[in-house]
């Protein structure tokens, strides 16, 4: 073992570019401050929009964790039935959905003139109200952040054994005391991670608040922050509201790491175990209900987008020379971001398994993989502000949008590619270091024929994912986006601003297209073909 290397010198560059960038834009943030500025820390309007923040977070951590619940129980209950697969592969859809196109689709089924109201006034009842303010939101938020629980709570069942199935039907256990006495220990150990990934998720939503508000009772944060910089450039409130958001996140990063471990997987686990209520006939109803409700409430929206992108004006939309340069431009920004998570993700997760495996030094490796995790607590509104103030002194500072835009969403994905390529480095490092050791297989040979095979799915699924996020994003776009650098979500969020929702439903169906190609041929030209 010792005659390999420890390399330290990738993990150090990595830290350089993730935690010196999000400490170059806090810099400069509070370098932009002007000393005679007054400090407002609870001035009425920040105290409102810091309550108005934190309430809709918890509600819709709330609200996607009551709905995921009955969900996840029934599809851990319902092992084989058909069409299980491409459930959950349409639950995964909303985690490379941009935001704004979520919105198109949630307004044509839940706004004023959408399905659901239409349904309503066709029984004789009353239409929905317009779908802006805080139930707005949290449709959104429930729309993108349950089928996410679902996939994050689907492994404490499987973590179950067997056996303990097999003695509670002995014991003639209802579905009640199974709750209580098997499962909710299992859950309880994971909900609280679960929940406070979703409440930081939430807590630092953009795009759909910004969309969705309707108006100044229904801001956010991070709303505040990109208002106060590009709209009203009043930099000293808009460091403070960062400062702020960085304290507050920092505070619940740190929850998450303390308690968002999954259970722990025994050696008879497995949800291929028969369930003693699986067979009631009680059971069977409640989970067919919950399965279909989770499935419309995905797939209405999603088909929504469809159904409207291809009714709206198709080739006039196409044919114009903007929509394709703005297409062109976000699928720039999408590679670029997957090439930067690449490069400082696989940085840091290189010089962990080296640590970890080759020292024996666990815990400093795992500190190693937090520390690169760390610019969770940064938001991409955060990011950009700094970023923002910083180079507008040089001047011409919306000409550098679209590699800014890259460098961000790239670096905010970093911990995808630490969570999906680090264990699989590790472990081929705990069995075959000897083998490389004794047999002189090192540097590119060992890359090519140990490492790359077992990390291969891993990085595509890891890149294909920050490439579909940055292609899709909006959020530092905003604020560096003028005519000359206005990608496709940009391009969107006017139409949508100018009531020109035709075209709107078109440009969102472009970019659905857009970023689940850019995953999909990711995924597959990377990860090669899944063998099942």
């Amino acid at each position: 073992m010792s005659a390999l290397p420890v390399h330290r010198w990738p993990a150090g560059f990595a830290l350089l570019a993730t935690l010196g960038l999000a400490g170059v834009a806090l810099a400069a943030l509070l370098a932009a401050v002007p000393a005679s500025a007054p400090v407002r820390l609870f001035d009425p309007y920040t105290v409102r929009i810091l309550g108005f923040t934190a309430f809709q977070a918890v509600l819709s951590t709330l609200l996607s964790l009551a709905f995921a619940l009955p969900v996840a129980r029934a599809l851990a209950r319902r092992t084989a039935f058909p069409g299980r697969g491409l459930l959950l592969g349409l639950f995964g859809i909303p985690l490379v959905l941009p935001a704004i196109v979520a919105v198109v689709g949630i307004a044509a089924v839940w706004g004023r003139n959408g399905m659901a109201s239409a349904l309503l006034e066709a029984l004789g009842l009353e239409g929905l109200s317009p779908l802006y303010g805080l139930s707005g939101i949290l449709i959104a938020h429930v729309f993108f952040n349950m089928p996410l629980a679902v996939r994050l709570l689907l492994p404490a069942w499987s973590a179950i054994p067997g056996e303990t199935w097999r003695l509670s039907a002995q014991l003639g256990m209802g579905s009640g005391a199974l709750f209580r006495i098997i499962e909710w220990p299992r859950l309880s150990a994971v909900l609280p991670g679960i929940a406070a990934l979703i409440f930081l998720l939430c807590f630092t939503s953009f795009t759909v608040v910004l969309t969705l508000g309707g108006g100044p009772a229904a801001t956010t944060l991070e709303v505040a922050i990109y208002q106060a910089l590009r709209l009203d450039f009043d930099v000293a409130r808009a460091v403070l509201l960062a400062l702020m958001q960085v304290a507050i996140c920092a505070a619940i990063a740190l929850l998450l790491a303390a308690s968002g471990r999954n259970a722990a997987s025994e050696a008879a686990a497995g949800i291929a175990a028969q369930r003693p209520d699986a067979a009631r006939p009680g059971a069977r109803i409640f989970d067919a209900g919950s399965i279909t409700i989770a499935a419309l409430w995905v797939l209405l929206p999603l088909g929504a987008v469809v159904a409207a992108g291809l009714s709206g004006p198709l080739l006039s939309v196409l044919g114009e020379r903007e929509v394709w340069l703005a297409t062109l431009r976000s699928l720039l920004v999408g590679l670029g971001a997957g090439a930067v998570a690449l490069t400082l993700g696989t940085a840091l997760a290189w010089s962990a398994r080296d640590i970890a495996v080759r020292r024996g030094r666990v815990r400093r490796a795992d500190r190693l993989e937090l520390a690169g995790s760390l610019n969770l607590v940064v938001s991409p509104t955060v990011f950009g502000a700094g970023l923002f103030v910083l180079l507008l002194p040089l001047g011409q500072v919306f000409s550098f949008a679209l590699p800014i835009a890259a460098l961000v969403n790239g670096v905010i994905a970093v911990p995808y590619v630490l969570r999906l390529v680090g264990p699989a480095l590790r472990r081929t490092a705990e069995h075959h270091d000897r083998l490389c050791a004794g047999l002189g297989i090192g540097g590119m040979d060992r890359l090519r024929l140990v490492e790359w095979p077992a990390a291969r799915r891993g990085i595509a699924l890891a890149v294909a994912l920050a490439a579909a996020l940055g292609a899709g994003d909006l959020t530092v776009i905003a604020l560096f986006g003028n005519q000359d650098s206005i990608t496709l979500p940009l391009l969107l969020y006017r139409a949508l601003g100018a009531y020109r929702t035709q075209e709107a439903a078109v440009l969102a169906l472009l970019l659905v297209g857009l970023c689940l190609a850019l995953f999909l041929v990711i995924e597959r030209t990377v990860g090669g073909r899944t063998r099942t």
